[in-house]
């Protein structure tokens, strides 16, 4: 996955040092996403102490994950998931259906065919994993109904010793 300033993010070389949390949002246009977000900015001093790397993943481009930065004020790692490929292997990528599309990109301006890689307009079903040193999930949130997201109070009491 690519981060906003077009450098790669190594999952393997993270857990090298601490468990990650990693966060599946569907997008800048996305209020769910940009509240999940901003209360994980607000509780990340809480996360980080415990020793514990979060990461946020989406299949917009570099560029509008610089909006979500500035929308949520988030001092995490934001990254591109090119060609859908973190999601496909997290299993959590789907097709939204016409009416969905036509929400999201007409009210919601949410431009899928552009800010993604592709005109698929895929997106991730928002998801929590959170993945210790030796590459496992211990735990994860998932819920096709994008209004279900983790709280920070979930994160915390799943983390790894």
């Amino acid at each position: 996955a690519g981060e906003a300033d077009g450098s790669v993010f190594s999952l393997e070389k993270a857990l090298e040092h601490n468990p990650v949390v990693l966060i599946f949002y569907r997008g800048a246009w996305c209020p769910y996403c940009n509240k999940h977000l901003s209360s994980v900015q607000d509780s990340l001093s809480l996360i980080r102490e415990r020793g514990v790397t979060v990461v946020a993943i989406s299949p917009e481009k570099p560029e509008y994950l610089e909006k979500m930065a500035q929308k949520t004020g988030a001092r995490f790692a934001l990254l591109y998931d090119k060609n859908y490929a973190v999601a496909r292997a997290y299993k959590v990528l789907f097709k939204p259906s016409s009416g969905q599309l036509f929400a999201y990109n007409t009210f919601l301006n949410a431009q899928l065919k552009k800010s993604h890689s592709d005109e698929s307009q895929l997106l991730p079903v928002p998801a929590t994993f959170i993945i210790n040193r030796r590459g496992i999930i211990v735990w994860r949130q998932f819920d096709p109904d994008y209004k279900n997201r983790s709280t920070v109070k979930d994160i915390l009491e799943n983390l790894p010793e």
